[in-house]
């Protein structure tokens, strides 16, 4: 009973592995990065490279490797084929490039790449471990270039791994800092608001003109539209019937004192000089 059991429970088991495999390969495959279309070939033009080099690379072994009897070193053949195929001037124009060749915008990864692809063009250099290593350090942004400096690497792929490892912290820092100035920003910006709802704001008083008082100049006097002088005071000596002299009520000017006194000294006034002639 019980081995029937189990071999009752083989199929099962076998049916949900399949199930499984089943559902692994309906699953979508994982999205990577989408790669650009390959550039377009002429099939025509590089037959007939291909054709061109191997009549050249058949030719050298009959001449110089007796037939494939001696072999070639593979840095021999890439001397061989590039003195062959690529000229000496486009050569001279690689290594330029190589040696001045920075990491400028780019990330530690893509100048590494770079750096690798340029640098079979200056072979001098890069045949040296030493040498290719502090080529590839003085390269760098200054930021990654005074932190390995210090390190001296004496190996390509340990100051690689260190570039990378400190761009990656510097990196860290950066965003930290920013999320921590969007956080202060958040901070000020919500009390300015607090401000604005408490601070009470002042409307201006609108004032009509009939309630605004004429104000004249202290010095100033306006003219009587009675006597058309310029005096003082709310009354009007001319209207009031008062010596228009002194202001008094008992007598008018032709009779005021103060004229009297003035014709004693001297003073012309028009009822002494009209009076002048009868005395004379």
């Amino acid at each position: 009973m019980a081995s029937r059991g189990r071999r009752g429970g083989a199929p099962a088991r076998d049916d949900e592995q399949r199930h499984d495999d089943q559902a692994e390969q309906q699953a979508p495959a994982p999205r990577g990065p989408v790669l650009p279309p390959p550039p377009p070939v002429d099939y025509g033009v590089f037959m007939q490279d291909l054709e061109r080099a191997d009549v050249w690379w058949s030719s050298l072994l009959r001449t110089r490797f007796e037939d494939g009897a001696v072999d070639v070193a593979w840095d021999a053949f890439v001397r061989l084929f590039r003195a062959k195929f690529v000229p000496e001037h486009i050569q001279d124009k690689m290594e330029q490039q190589f040696l001045s060749l920075t990491q400028g915008s780019m990330t530690v990864l893509e100048y590494e790449a770079r750096f690798s692809e340029h640098s079979k063009y200056a072979l001098h250099i890069v045949e040296n471990e030493r040498r290719k290593t502090k080529k590839f350090v003085m390269g760098l942004k200054p930021s990654l270039r005074t932190r390995l400096v210090a390190f001296d690497h004496r190996m390509p792929n340990e100051a690689l791994s260190a570039a990378c490892r400190q761009e990656g912290e510097m990196e860290q820092y950066l965003e930290e800092k920013k999320a921590s100035q969007k956080r202060l920003a958040a901070t000020f910006q919500r009390q300015d608001k607090k401000k604005t709802v408490y601070q009470t704001p002042q409307k201006p008083m609108t004032v009509s003109n009939s309630q605004v008082p004429s104000v004249r100049s202290p010095g100033a006097k306006k003219e009587c539209p009675h006597c058309g002088k310029t005096h003082g005071g709310s009354e009007c000596w001319l209207v009031a019937g008062r010596c228009l002299k002194c202001g008094s009520s008992d007598h008018k000017i032709k009779d005021c004192p103060r004229l009297q006194q003035g014709a004693q000294r001297g003073a012309l006034v028009p009822a002494v000089a009209a009076a002048a002639p009868a005395t004379g």
